[in-house]
């Protein structure tokens, strides 16, 4: 099974260790791991600023560089549920119709296509100590994305996960809304912090690195111990 790596921008820039032990733990299931140095941004960021003719032209690339494989992975679900929810608008009625639906149908997060296209669950991750998971919008509500990280944390051997409460509230990232709207962003990533903490976890755990990249500012600068961890990390820990 050929793979094709899409890496955000900001993983590419900020976390590129979490999409080396990504492609680590696709090899592992036995997937041929292919990564086209062309490609770019999916063009959410224009999209979401108001910018769709910008926009729409990032994702025509996007479909130019992606164009013909197999399956498109990326460890952000913010991503790909951008992809399959808002290409069929930015190109609707346009003689690329066919090849976004095409392209929409072989998009997929991390942790969906390790469950419902491989089928793998096990990897023989460990990683001693307790962690708790939060609910990222995009990969519970654009993806619907709910059990499968929770399935792959089960077999991760020492990790005791319990659940925070709210697990489902907004972290407060969204892009360009923690920039606009601060004092409501940093409340939010405080209280999301806060539920974590009363669990007793050493470690908050995501799919999207957006989300824990806010999270993580906000933990820096109070100086708390809480650790954040992208589950891709977390899946080639310890082998």
């Amino acid at each position: 099974m050929k793979v094709q790596l899409f890496i955000p921008c900001f993983v590419d820039q900020l976390y590129p260790q979490t999409a080396f032990n990504m492609a680590k733990v696709l090899e592992k299931a036995g997937c041929e791991v292919l990564y086209n140095t062309n490609q770019t941004c999916c063009g959410q960021p224009a999209f979401n600023a108001g910018f769709w003719d910008d926009a729409r032209d990032v994702a025509a690339k996007f479909l130019k560089d992606f164009d013909g494989v197999d399956y498109i992975v990326a460890p952000s679900a913010s991503c790909v549920g951008f992809i399959r929810n808002y290409y069929p608008k930015l190109f609707e009625n346009s003689s690329s119709h066919h090849q976004v639906k095409s392209l929409t149908n072989r998009v997929y997060e991390f942790t969906e296509f390790l469950t419902e296209v491989i089928k793998i669950e096990s990897f023989g991750a460990s990683l001693p100590g307790k962690a708790t998971y939060h609910d990222s919008c995009a990969a519970l509500r654009e993806c619907k994305i709910k059990s499968a990280p929770r399935k792959l944390l089960s077999h991760v051997k020492g990790l005791e996960l319990v659940e925070m409460i709210d697990t489902e509230t907004c972290c407060g990232f969204g892009g360009t809304f923690s920039v606009k709207y601060e004092p409501i962003s940093v409340a939010m990533a405080d209280q999301k912090i806060k539920n974590a903490l009363d669990t007793g976890a050493e470690y908050m755990i995501s799919t999207d690195i957006s989300c824990l990249m806010q999270l993580q500012g906000y933990i820096q600068q109070k100086e708390l111990s809480l650790k954040t961890m992208h589950i891709a990390d977390v899946l080639a820990s310890g082998w």
